[in-house]
């Protein structure tokens, strides 16, 4: 009986972290990124730095930061360090980085 508790307690563990990882998963489709990346090539916006954060996916950008509207987009842009970043305007949370 305790196997089969210990083996039920691992596979519910297992199921959450996938729904975990695919709840953060955001798929930008290709003509999106490309939209973005030839309006923020049109309208192009000065570099700025945010001390203490790193620019992965997932990581938050703090409010402080002026994000940029692409017409007809969800998402929101800002560049920094040089590197456009697209952020989920609603949580703040970088979904891409373009090189």
């Amino acid at each position: 009986m305790k196997m089969h508790i210990t083996s039920a307690a691992a596979g519910l563990l297992l199921l959450a972290g996938i729904g975990a990882a695919a709840a953060e998963d955001v798929v930008i489709a290709p003509e999106q990124e490309t939209v973005i990346k030839e309006y923020v090539h049109k309208q192009p916006l000065a570099s700025v730095k945010i001390p203490g954060v790193e620019l992965n996916i997932g990581s938050t950008v703090p409010d402080t930061v002026e994000l940029h509207e692409v017409p007809n987009v969800k998402y929101r842009y800002v560049v920094v360090d040089n590197r456009t970043v697209i952020v989920d305007p609603g949580t703040r949370k970088i979904v891409k980085v373009l090189e």
